[in-house]
């Protein structure tokens, strides 16, 4: 014996129910391009910015000690999140003359009051000044810059890919 299986009956709305078209619009193009070249400007501000003293952190932790005779002529930290930033101008007087130094760290971890900044630099290299606060989170700052750097070139990898698919569509489209 055979018993033949119909189907359920659609109901109106399963059948009036229609998948979006596969057309891209330009203004959706034009909207990644507008993501891509901001977070491109993000990604250069934190090349600019961040990694040089980063880099010179690196090269005197081992020997940079406080320097009594420095200042921190302007010193501001904002934090968004569990995000810091902070800005510190520093000055130091040699028998060469006046170093002035802007520095910019950038890292993670839950909000503090207040910082006491103490500025330092390695006496052979008196041009390197840091700070107390850069030295000690200088693991941190390296970890949050690769994070936050490789997050948004990650973002400019996924917009590139966007721009090629969705122009294409939109190229034959346009055709």
């Amino acid at each position: 014996m055979r018993i033949a299986m119909t189907p359920p009956a659609k109901t109106e709305a399963e059948e009036t129910l229609r998948l979006p078209s596969e057309r891209t619009s330009w203004t959706v193009i034009f909207g990644v391009l507008f993501g891509l070249v901001l977070f491109s400007g993000i990604l250069a501000a934190s090349a600019l910015y961040t990694a040089p003293v980063l880099i010179s952190d690196w090269q005197v932790r081992d020997t940079a000690q406080p320097v009594p005779r420095a200042r921190v002529a302007d010193g501001k930290c904002n934090a968004k999140l569990v995000i810091h930033i902070c800005n510190a101008t520093l000055t130091l007087s040699t028998p060469r003359g006046s170093t002035t130094r802007r520095v910019n760290y950038v890292f993670s971890g839950p909000q503090a009051a207040n910082f006491d900044l103490v500025v330092m630099a390695d006496p052979a290299r008196p041009d390197i000044v840091t700070t107390n606060l850069g030295l000690d989170r200088l693991w941190n700052r390296t970890i949050t810059l690769l994070v936050i750097d490789g997050a948004i070139l990650t973002c400019i990898v996924g917009a590139l890919v966007s721009i090629i698919r969705n122009g294409r569509a939109a190229f034959r489209v346009a055709m």
